[in-house]
């Protein structure tokens, strides 16, 4: 029996925020409160990045969903807060927003550096970069099985 809990995921339409994730997450019972903010930058290879834009595969939400269960199941006591952004976005803004309250620091740093990196790795969302020369390009994002199952853990 885990006593873990996820308490929030989702891929989502509008800002998210690292210090509502740390909120959300924080219990009498943790001495560990992480979080991680990923915020668009304005540079990307060498090239001036104006703003960009993320699209999702219909399963993204799912599977970040599907992550933050196996990430709940693998460290015990831990409490999880988890976001993506889709849609437009402005140099500054928050992409991706993961927060991990634990009674140790030890499982919640572990817990949200692996929740981070299997996100990054395995959701289906792809980044519409816009450079200041004019240009686009996409990026890949995630390399999940949409027909099932994300291989986590």
């Amino acid at each position: 029996m885990t006593t873990s809990h996820v308490v929030h995921v989702s891929l989502a339409q509008h800002s998210i925020s690292l210090d509502e994730a740390l909120a959300q997450v924080d219990a009498p019972n943790c001495g560990a409160v992480v979080g991680f903010g990923g915020v668009v930058r304005n540079h990307d290879g060498g090239r001036d990045v104006t703003s960009l834009s993320y699209s999702a595969h219909p399963s993204a939400e799912r599977i970040i969903a599907e992550i933050a269960d196996a990430m709940a199941a693998k460290y015990e006591g831990v409490r999880i807060w988890v976001a993506h952004r889709v849609g437009p976005l402005a140099i500054g803004d928050p992409a991706l927003v993961a927060a991990v309250a634990s009674a140790h620091r030890g499982e919640a740093f572990a817990a949200c550096s692996e929740l981070v990196d299997t996100v990054k790795e395995k959701v289906p969302i792809w980044k519409e970069q816009f450079f200041t020369d004019g240009s686009v390009e996409w990026v890949g994002a995630g390399s999940a099985d949409t027909s099932g199952g994300t291989g986590a853990s």
